[in-house]
């Protein structure tokens, strides 16, 4: 899904680029949504062996409805079109990107690595959590604590970390504007004082 949102100059592999001979048994997915900010359009589409492919199909016939002719012709465009439509959405995250990791290492508690593509900061917020927590801040020395006591006081809206299966971290988005990021990490520096 993020093939082309790639924050580092490196190239995008997947592992049939790597491992050729996995083809018999692989399935490639990928949509419209990231690269081509087509959230809403819910158009993906995805490649492997021939029984595979025609079960998944038998069960999305039988479990959505389609997607509408105008999300296929749009994806259509948007996939055989110029692809230079993709260089400055490629800038800007990447600009983001390096304000927030920077940004959020600066912050008591946190620690954020630089990611290889994606619009997200996955940071470590455990010394984080554990002294709001023992400060009486948080009710739990969780991130689902964590995240609900930076929505109720400081306004922003983060993905607890074992949403994804590592407690102590939150995702931050970046798919949005520099200034709401700077407000954020305002209000995160704030909630974390």
């Amino acid at each position: 899904m993020y093939e082309h949102i790639q924050l580092q100059d490196e190239p995008f592999y997947n592992i049939l680029n790597v491992c050729p001979d996995l083809t018999p048994r692989t399935v490639v997915l990928n949509g419209v949504s990231k690269a081509y900010a087509m959230t809403g359009w819910r158009i993906g589409y995805c490649a492997g062996p021939a029984e595979l492919i025609t079960a998944m199909e038998n069960v999305q016939s039988q479990s959505t409805s389609n997607p509408t002719s105008i999300s296929q012709v749009a994806a259509e465009a948007a996939l055989n079109g110029d692809q230079s439509c993709i260089t400055p959405m490629i800038t800007a995250f990447r600009e983001r990107h390096e304000f927030v990791v920077n940004r959020l290492n600066e912050l008591h508690g946190i620690d954020c690595l630089y990611a290889g593509g994606a619009f997200y900061a996955f940071f470590d917020a455990s010394c984080a959590i554990y002294r709001l927590h023992k400060e009486g801040r948080i009710n739990a020395a969780t991130d689902l604590a964590f995240t609900e006591y930076l929505l109720e006081h400081a306004g922003i809206a983060l993905v607890p970390g074992s949403a994804f299966g590592s407690e102590g971290y939150a995702r931050l988005s970046f798919a949005t504007s520099m200034p709401q990021l700077q407000t954020a990490l305002q209000r995160l520096e704030a909630a974390l004082t």
